[in-house]
């Protein structure tokens, strides 16, 4: 069997979100942590938000450790309200002001055809992936507001916000509203000058997809080429570096729209 082709390396990172601090939400594993790896190399102060307190915690310490960057793990659960308000609160007190945030926790997308979807796990789904994302919004443009000095957020949404997969009806349909609450928000808060955008990343190299692909029998080789024009599966880098450029000022003149980091897969 012949070798899927290599992802570049992470490339050069500059210290463009210096004296900055950044909430970053489910990051604990995945393209969370490696956005957190990224801002700390940035010159981010970061805030690594998530349910997990274990992993939360192990990934705060590394960051901090590798990068240098001040850090702090704050456990929660983003469909609960108080808990996202005590999340910004915690992170105001600690570094003194909220700049950037990139809300990216999520649930494993669902299983199941239309017609037969579960409705106690769509209920799950569409509080973290959806009103989560909602909430962590509201209460980070809050703090930003009262701040006055302006923001970034980033919200993780999905190519399936754009090109819909059969069989998970509630992850589409939750990406298809991330989609539109960052628009809303975008539209609301120009007057502000905080930037509110999507990254909307495609078949990320993930332990959630490397589940799937052990799940479904599908191996890198065959499978990647249906969804990369690159013939690849992305490395969660590649996402961050993303996120890193609609948080810094180099995207200053760029809000309410979406980088489909996706190798292709919406626009063929």
């Amino acid at each position: 069997m012949s070798e899927a082709p290599k992802a570049p390396e992470q490339a050069k990172v500059y210290p463009v979100l210096e004296g900055k601090t950044a909430i970053i939400t489910g990051a604990a594993m995945g393209m969370g942590e490696a956005t957190a790896h990224l801002f700390g190399q940035a010159g981010a102060n970061i805030v690594i938000a998530d349910f997990n307190e274990e992993k939360g915690q192990q990934v705060a310490d590394n960051v901090a450790s590798e990068t240098g960057a001040k850090t702090l793990f704050v456990k929660v659960d983003v469909s609960d309200s108080q808990m996202v308000q005590d999340l910004v609160a915690k992170t105001v007190e600690e570094f003194g002001s909220l700049d950037v945030a990139v809300n990216n926790a999520a649930m494993t997308p669902d299983n199941g055809l239309a017609s037969e979807f579960d409705e106690e796990y769509w209920d799950k789904l569409m509080a973290v992936d959806l009103k989560g994302t909602a909430l962590c919004q509201k209460y980070e443009l809050q703090q930003m507001i009262k701040q006055g000095t302006g923001g970034s957020i980033i919200n993780i949404s999905s190519v399936s916000g754009h090109r819909p997969q059969p069989n998970n009806i509630a992850y589409v349909a939750a990406k298809h509203g991330v989609e539109g609450l960052t628009k809303v928000a975008a539209m609301e808060n120009g007057a502000h000058n905080i930037r509110v955008n999507t990254v909307a990343p495609g078949a990320i190299d993930t332990p959630m997809l490397r589940g799937a692909i052990e799940e479904f029998g599908l191996d890198e080789v065959s499978y990647a080429p249906q969804l990369s024009l690159l013939n690849r599966f992305g490395q969660a880098h590649e996402i961050a570096q993303a996120s890193l450029w609609l948080a810094s000022d180099a995207s200053s003149y760029l809000t309410g729209t979406t980088i489909h980091a996706d190798a292709g897969y919406v626009g063929r």
